[in-house]
Formats: structure tokens, sequence, C-alpha cells
């Protein structure tokens, strides 16, 4: 802890997509540890509060203490250590953000304005996975507490009030996005995916997010379209059944590896007759093609290729720019919110000790006067109990309340500092109230 530090101070260590390649995050998410990272971190001695992010792109630990210097070199000989990084490697992929700049971080990545897509929806969910298993292990007090559930505000606010995450950025977003514009809702449409890899994979996930009715994955090797299939709640198929699942598909999205076309004028014509020419909807993600494109002349058939896609999503791409800047002033505000409520925390231990010598006078005023009140029957005695800690309780209240109010502006350090000349906090007599009690006690004992 930095010296004179008298509550606890917020720090942020991670690497991220941009930083540090795979197999790095991969080291660094501990995931090959014996035991979980949380319970590594949280066995820090001078982390007093901690929780653990660990996505695809990016992990991170932000952690709380009073003792935070010490935390993090603790923190970074620990993590390099056990995810098996050398202490050169590891200090040159880091990140660190301390106070004002953990904070800021914190809040852009659950508004997802630190994500390599701007606005993607994913990393909140993980955000608050990685939370709650903090609040589960007991490992988030006080301080994360607030500042993940303001973080957690702040993405709301964010997504409410800026078009961040309205405009589709990835080409297998944009591609379902097209299908809704033609279909409307997709409640009583079937789609069927060609392919299976990662592209394709990501198509599929938005069009079963977007409620399609049924599902059909078909690929060249089939126990991938079985494995995708199982995953995705849908039924898979051999690329030699193609033409019959056309039969039944509202939505085709294609996205193979195959070195040309595979599916072509003649097959698509064959089918229609069958559908008794309801539309038919195909988007051809794949490079090299896979549609042949002369099925645009096919009526009631509509094939959209990934050049088309491209041009929606670099449309999408500056739309989502322009409303980052709002997001990040947003981000900015609530930023120097959350300061103030972690600048009002040093006010605490000033009223707990204000109301501690209060309490001390009380009760040491009390003793020397146990003699008379001795002669008192026990309803008495605890009636001038209750009424001496009410008028205490009631002459503290406007200071106690002004100084909660006030202690987290800009003059806060020098009312506190006021504040402690002003009811002698510093002098030797503030002594425990329990302490005198005992004393006076054997005092009476002896008398």
């Amino acid at each position: 802890m930095q010296a004179g530090s008298s509550r606890s101070q917020i720090a942020l260590l991670g690497v991220n997509h941009r930083t540090a390649p795979v197999e790095i995050r991969e080291r660094l998410a501990l995931s090959g540890c014996n035991l979980p990272a949380l319970q590594v971190f949280s066995e820090i001695p001078s982390c007093e509060e901690v929780v653990f992010l660990s996505t695809c792109n990016r992990v991170e630990l932000m952690i709380a203490s009073r003792c935070l210097e010490e935390s993090r070199r603790a923190v970074k000989d620990v993590w390099s250590s056990m995810g098996g990084v050398d202490a050169s490697t590891f200090q040159q992929v880091i990140y660190e953000y301390e106070g004002e700049e953990a904070v800021r971080h914190l809040f852009r990545v659950a508004s997802s304005l630190d994500s390599m897509i701007v606005g993607e929806p994913q990393i909140l969910g993980q955000l608050k996975d990685a939370y709650r298993k903090a609040a589960e292990a007991d490992s988030a007090g006080m301080v994360l507490n607030r500042l993940f559930h303001k973080a957690f505000s702040v993405a709301k606010r964010v997504r409410t009030e800026t078009r961040i995450a309205n405009s589709a950025v990835s080409i297998s977003y944009a591609a379902v996005e097209l299908a809704k514009k033609i279909f409307g809702e997709f409640e009583d449409r079937n789609a069927m995916l060609i392919g299976a890899g990662e592209m394709a994979e990501l198509a599929a996930k938005h069009l079963v997010t977007n409620g399609v009715s049924r599902l059909v994955v078909a690929n060249r090797t089939l126990s991938r379209a079985v494995e995708l299939a199982r995953q995705l709640g849908g039924k898979a198929i051999s690329l030699d059944e193609l033409e019959d699942a056309l039969l039944y598909s509202d939505i085709v999205i294609s996205s193979t590896g195959a070195p040309g076309i595979i599916l072509g004028v003649d097959q698509v014509k064959r089918i229609m007759r069958p559908r008794r020419h309801r539309l038919l909807f195909f988007i051809d993600i794949a490079v090299p093609r896979d549609i042949d494109p002369g099925i645009n002349e096919i009526d009631n058939v509509y094939l959209y290729g990934i050049d088309d896609l491209k041009g929606v999503v670099e449309v999408n791409k500056s739309e989502r720019e322009r409303e980052a800047l709002k997001a990040g002033r947003i981000v900015d505000s609530e930023v120097i919110k959350f300061l103030v409520w972690m600048d009002s925390l040093e006010v605490v231990p000033v009223i707990q000790e204000v109301q501690r010598k209060a309490e001390n006078i009380r009760r040491k005023e009390l003793a020397r006067s146990r003699k008379v009140l001795d002669s008192l029957d026990p309803k008495q005695q605890k009636a001038v109990d209750v009424l001496t800690k009410s008028m205490v309780q009631k002459i503290l209240h406007d200071p106690i309340i002004f100084l909660r109010n006030e202690a987290g502006g800009t003059s806060g350090r020098e009312l506190l500092d006021v504040a402690n000349r002003l009811f002698g906090l510093n002098r030797l007599d503030a002594v425990d109230w329990r302490v005198h009690e005992e004393q006076g006690g054997d005092k009476e004992r002896q008398g």
C-alpha cells in the first residue's frame, strides 16, 4: 500500500488479443493448474478482494487491497510462475491499471468498447459469470461488489442510450440480419447450414438465437456436422443429402472450404417445383464461392454473396465507431461517480471513531455516576442508559450526515482532516471504552 493509505485501492492486471498471442493467454488462464485460478490469487495474503475473468480473447484479474504495490508484485510472481511464462515475456504482454484507469478499463470491457468486435454482447455475460464465481467463493468484498454492479449498470446504460450493438459487424451476423430483413421473424422458418467451420458455426448460433424453427447442418465430414448439430439442437446430414434437405429449407447459409461450386443452378431448379416455388434465400459466405451465382435468375430464389455482406459490415463498423464515442462519454461520467464513492470510503473510519469516542465519553460519565445510578432500580438504570445514548446520537446526527455527504467532494480530504482535529480523534485520551470500563470496574471493586 502507498504510505498513508487507509482504505482498499483497486488494480487490474491482464492480457488480451492485442497484447498476447493465444498460446500465452491459454497459459495465463491457469486452466491446467490443480487449483482454480480464483483460489490461487485469493490465497495471496495481501489480496483482500479478487475477481478473475478468462475468455478466449482476454484474461484479467481485478484486485482490491490496502497493500496495493505488495499485492501487484505477488500477483505477477504467482501468475507468471503458475502459468509457465518467464518473467521477461510476462512483463512484455501484461497491462496494469490502477485506481481511475482500472475502473475505466473495467467499464469499457463491460460495455464492449474494448472487444475485438466493438458492441458484441457476449463479454457482459462472461463478466457476470466471473463476478458470480467470485461472489460464491466470497473473494469479492465491499469494493469489488460495488465496482462490478456499477460496471453492469454502465453496460446497460450504454446499450440503452447508444446504438452500439444495433448494427452487424461480422460477416456471419450480417448474413443472419439480412435473412431477417427478408423473412421478418424466424419462428416458422427452417434453416440449413452448409459447412461446419468457424464462420458457419457463428452463423448457426445467430440463427438459433433468433429463433429458427428447425436447423439442419450439412457437412462433408459427417462427424463434425453431428457435433455442431448436437451443440445447437439441430439435425446433421451429409452433403449427399443436400438436395433433399433443400425441399424443406427457407434459409441456406453456406460456408465450406470446398475448392469449387457445390450447389448449381440445375439442382436448385429441380427442387423449386416440389417446393411449390416457396421463397428460398441463400447466403454464400465461402471463399471461393459454394453456390452458382446463376441461381439468382430462378424465380423466388435470392442469393447474396460475401461481397454484398462486406459492404453492409463496413457501413455498420463506421456507425459503431460513432456510437462508441457516445459510449465513451457515458463511461467517463460513470467513472467519476464511482471514484466519488471510493473517496467517500475515507470518511467511514472517521465517523466510526467519532461514534466510538462519544460512546467512550458517555460510558465514562456513567461510570463516574455509578454510586448514584446504583441506587436506581434496573428499569430506571436502563432508562438512563437509553436516554444518554439517544442524546449522543442526536448530537452527532448532523455532523455525521454532513461528513457522509461532503467527504466525497473535491475538498473531502481537507474536511476529514478538520473533522479529526475538531473531534480530537488523534489525542491519546480517545481510548476504547471497553478498556476504560474494565479499569473503572476494577477500581470500583477495589474501593
